[in-house]
């Protein structure tokens, strides 16, 4: 049987992408304690200086406003220049997204859904279940957390006190790539997410201030 040239070429992609292989540690001296949980514990309001690097060199500055619930798992955004004028604002209740307002360049196809998505992977738990914990080969202690849509996320805790957060598609690839470093005062004050799509972008999130709603 001939294969056509684009079953080859699927099948080369397929094969490129595999998930890093985590196995427990069989050394006495290093055991596994917990999951690195980089994530919100109560309902909180926060305030971030964003940088957002987009393909082709374009760069905005802008301030982004999150109120987010952990044990709801909804969530408000929104994003402002400096001045104060709002861009982008949206909320996202039960599954139910509601925008509120979008401005250029923030109003193109898919933004607010996949904005809000990444919101959740930076802030909330993943959804699903654990299905491996242990070390990855470069020593990093690792919880792979099977989610709900099939994709496989990884939340990491390396020797230096980098926590890091890896989403992959189904057939393997990095989707998202979250850094977090610099905790006080409860929060991680600096937060670098890479998102690896068509049109690849970088966030790099600075901490101004972050407080439960209540105060």
């Amino acid at each position: 049987m001939k294969l056509s040239p684009l079953i080859i070429f699927i099948f080369f992609l397929s094969a490129c992408h595999t998930l890093p292989v985590i196995t427990k540690s069989s050394s006495p001296e290093k055991t596994f304690s917990a999951c690195p949980n980089p994530f919100l514990k109560q309902k909180t309001t926060l305030i971030h200086a964003i940088e957002v690097h987009m393909s082709g060199g374009i760069k905005n500055a802008v301030i982004g406003v999150t109120e987010a619930d952990p044990a709801t798992r909804a969530i408000s955004c929104a994003i402002m220049t400096a001045e104060g004028m709002v861009l982008f604002e949206a909320v996202e209740i039960d599954g139910s997204l509601d925008i509120r307002r979008a401005l250029p360049p923030f109003d193109f196809a898919n933004f607010a859904r996949n904005m809000l998505e990444d919101v959740k992977l930076i802030f909330f738990e993943p959804r699903g279940k654990i299905e491996m914990i242990g070390f990855l080969p470069s020593g990093e202690t690792a919880c792979r957390w099977q989610s709900d849509n099939s994709d496989t996320v990884d939340v990491l805790k390396a020797g230096n006190g980098l926590t890091e957060v890896k989403r992959y598609s189904g057939g393997g690839k990095v989707k998202r790539h979250i850094k977090f470093s610099g905790f006080a005062g409860g929060f991680y004050q600096n937060i670098e997410l890479r998102a690896q799509e068509i049109a690849s972008y970088t966030l790099l999130m600075n901490l101004i201030e972050a407080w439960p709603p209540e105060n």
